[in-house]
């Protein structure tokens, strides 16, 4: 066949493995592991996904090897544990069996041990060990490692290694990068030592060196070792992206396989794991460069998700192997999609961080658009219902919802009609593509709109459904995704005032003057004080609680950022009283305060449309309701309630 993306469908040679394709799974943290650093069977199932999609390395993550000087609540292999080497072999061989590359990312936090603890005060019984001895930015004390304790956890590394080459892993990834040990080592921001280890750049790499002969002594030449390196700590007083090649050198002859990152956890969360602020591919530019001057295969990432994109950074020879992490979190079937020409149905990654935030929260993993992703024991394929049992699916509403539930429906067999109340599907997705950093979440509209159409599902635009129409259509089930409704000022307008929604701005282009007061500091007025700062408007938001406190633990920071970085003016703990022509008056509660605008946004919030969800309750004998209809949430709850609907029928 002739393919629509040859270059990453070509195999590639690393060591003694052939990779089936150019498209691996970076390492992202398991879901369910015990006190011990066992992997549970949600693991086996979260990273068994990947590799059913056809990923050509999976890489399982992280492999912390060395417990005595790294606590935290990640994996960890011993022989002193029973039935956990049986685990990690389980899981290794839930790789394997669908044609991937199991890999195992090893590491060591040093000073941010504990980093993923959910308990975030039993951090603080940690003893937290670097380079060097010096305090954290949050204030805790960082021990110098002793040579003794370097020589253990280069011993460790070796024997986690062959541990995991005895659970049928067939290679492994060395973790050099993103501030964690090995990383601080080789940071003369992190590394003050005056030993063998510090100053020079051949005594910043030793460790690294130590570690991977050590592996490469116990495992064999038939064991491939990859190294997970920041190209560019991306920070001042860190390491560039000059000396990222000079590291890379250094480190060629002693692996098999270069994989460049970007940044440093304590300086660069959104950089080492690029937000939606940030270019897809953001860091591909440090992978180009340091392929110019090594010989080994070069593998990048960072924000990845397009297969056109990806296929063309092979292409130029930019990098060898490209490595998605959150873009398999959202469509684990990616690769299998581009090797069947079916690039165009794959759902991509947001980079909205609810993956992220998720595991700091509760130590699971969610994503906004994968209602599959770490809960894949309940059945991560859609099976098609018997003949017998196929109904007649109404589905009113064509926002993200009742797309999600059409297309489920319509996988299962059923005979599906949606109706949507405009001219087209996409719901509040189509105003996204006013906002340049939400296009990714336009483009999920536009995707589920072509999939609706792709798998036959009857679309009805401009249809308002009431309970006459859904008993004219007589339905079995109906599923009720008829989103939610602008919360409109509850002060007193001005006549004159120019007073606007959202999607007047986004949908109907509503011409915004030179001075703009956002009434709501939630996520969207903040996202769009954002789009109306970089026109060069002068931007106030109001808001009585904190602001954008319904983003997400991971989000949230970054927007903040943003926010302050873009000259935003934030009234924080004010409420708007009343809006003039010329302005609003607003109050702290104590006093009153005059801010001049010429344009007013509602920002407020959305609330159910009750009323139309009512008409509808009895119109089927099964009926659900899901999305923005139950109460106005986001797109995970949407997603994840409107599959379910649809797998219920």
């Amino acid at each position: 066949m002739k393919r629509d993306y040859p270059n990453l469908c070509k195999p590639l040679k690393i060591g003694n493995l052939t990779l089936r394709n150019r498209m691996c799974s970076a390492p992202m943290g398991a879901t369910d592991i015990d006190r011990e650093g066992t992997p549970g069977p949600r693991t086996l199932g979260f990273y068994e996904a990947r590799a059913k999609g056809s990923a050509a390395i999976v890489t399982v993550s992280e492999l912390v090897v060395h417990p005595e000087t790294d606590g935290s609540q990640m994996l960890h292999l011993s022989l002193k544990t029973i039935g956990q080497l049986g685990a990690f072999t389980y899981v290794a061989d839930a790789i394997r069996r669908h044609g991937s590359i199991p890999s195992i990312e090893l590491s060591h936090s040093g000073q941010y041990a504990g980093t993923y603890m959910v308990d975030k005060d039993g951090k603080g019984e940690l003893c937290q060990y670097g380079p060097s001895d010096g305090v954290r930015p949050d204030g805790m004390k960082v021990k110098a490692l002793t040579k003794e304790q370097i020589d253990d956890i280069v011993a460790a590394y070796a024997e986690g290694a062959a541990l995991a080459q005895r659970a049928g892993f067939q290679m492994c990834m060395l973790h050099c990068g993103h501030g964690w040990l090995i990383n601080q080592f080789l940071s003369p921001y992190f590394n003050k030592r005056t030993d063998e280890y510090g100053g020079s750049l051949e005594n910043r790499t030793r460790l690294a060196r130590e570690v991977l002969t050590a592996i490469r002594e116990k495992c064999g030449r038939n064991f491939p070792i990859e190294i997970r390196m920041s190209g560019s700590e991306l920070f001042d007083g860190g390491y560039d992206l000059d000396e990222g090649v000079r590291i890379a050198q250094a480190l060629e002859d002693y692996c098999d396989l270069i994989h460049v990152s970007a940044g440093s956890y304590q300086f660069g969360f959104g950089v080492t794991h690029p937000s939606m602020f940030l270019d897809h591919g953001c860091n591909v530019y440090l992978a180009e460069e340091i392929r110019k001057h090594v010989s080994k295969p070069v593998a990048t990432l960072g924000g990845l998700s397009d297969p056109e994109q990806m296929e063309q950074i092979i292409a130029d020879g930019k990098a060898d192997l490209v490595y998605m992490g959150r873009a398999l979190l959202a469509d684990h079937m990616l690769p299998s999609k581009v090797e069947a020409n079916r690039g165009d149905e794959v759902v991509k990654c947001l980079r909205c961080y609810v993956c992220m935030a998720e595991r700091a929260m509760t130590q699971t993993r969610r994503c906004a658009v994968n209602p599959l992703i770490g809960r894949e024991l309940e059945g991560y394929e859609v099976v098609p219902v018997s003949p017998n049992r196929r109904k007649r699916v109404l589905v009113v509403g064509g926002g993200i919802a009742g797309m999600v539930a059409a297309v489920t429906a319509r996988q299962r067999g059923h005979e599906v009609i949606l109706c949507e109340a405009e001219s087209e599907l996409g719901g509040i997705l189509r105003a996204e593509w006013a906002i340049p950093f939400k296009h990714d979440m336009f483009e999920l509209g536009v995707t589920y709109a072509r999939l609706c159409q792709k798998e036959g599902v009857e679309i009805r635009l401009n249809t308002r459904v009431d309970a006459a129409y859904a008993e004219a259509v007589n339905p079995d089930a109906v599923i009720i995704a008829v989103g939610s409704e602008a919360v409109m000022p509850p002060m007193p307008v001005a006549d004159g005032a120019k007073v606007l929604l959202v999607d007047d701005i986004y949908l109907d282009g509503a011409e915004v003057g030179d001075r703009v007061f956002i009434m709501g500091g939630g996520l969207t007025g903040c996202e769009c004080a954002l789009l109306m700062a970089s026109k060069g408007k002068e931007v106030h938001i109001a808001q009585r609680s904190p602001l954008a406190k319904d983003c997400n633990i991971r989000h949230r920071p970054i927007l903040l950022k943003e926010i302050e970085r873009n000259g935003i003016h934030v009234h924080q703990g004010f409420r708007v009283n009343e809006v003039r022509v010329d302005g609003v008056v607003m109050s702290d509660g104590e006093h009153d305060e005059f801010v001049p605008a010429d344009t007013v946004v509602c920002a407020l919030g959305q609330r159910p449309r009750e009323e139309a969800v009512d008409a509808l309750r009895d119109s089927a004998p099964f009926v659900r309701v899901v999305g923005d209809a139950v109460a106005a949430r986001t797109i995970t709850n949407a997603t994840y309630e409107a599959f379910h609907a649809a797998m219920d029928i």
